[in-house]
């Protein structure tokens, strides 16, 4: 690369270069300002999903453990396979391990 010495340029030269340095520095000032909004953004985004993700999959097992807990009671009471099926959705190999 050929280095500039800049003692040697003439004023309107050394103007040219001032400039060029301050919209290089610019353009990377805007860069890492672009890059970590881009970051914060995608964090933010991704905490929700992950967030809505864990709190949809939570809903769904207390349901299935909902429905684990009444086939229980209901085969307690000794209710048929069947209903019991029926009732809660579960098949006869997890109605028979309560």
């Amino acid at each position: 690369e050929k280095i500039v010495d800049i003692a040697s340029l003439s004023k309107e030269e050394r103007m040219k270069y001032d400039e060029s340095i301050k919209v290089y520095r610019d353009s990377l000032v805007t860069m890492e300002f672009a890059e970590q909004k881009g970051r914060a953004e995608g964090l933010a985004e991704g905490m929700a999903k992950g967030m809505a993700k864990g709190k949809a999959e939570g809903k769904a097992e207390g349901k299935a453990e909902e429905r684990r807990i009444i086939a229980g009671q209901l085969k307690r009471m000794g209710m048929s396979f069947d209903a019991i099926r029926e009732v809660t959705g579960l098949s006869d190999s997890e109605i028979d391990a309560l």
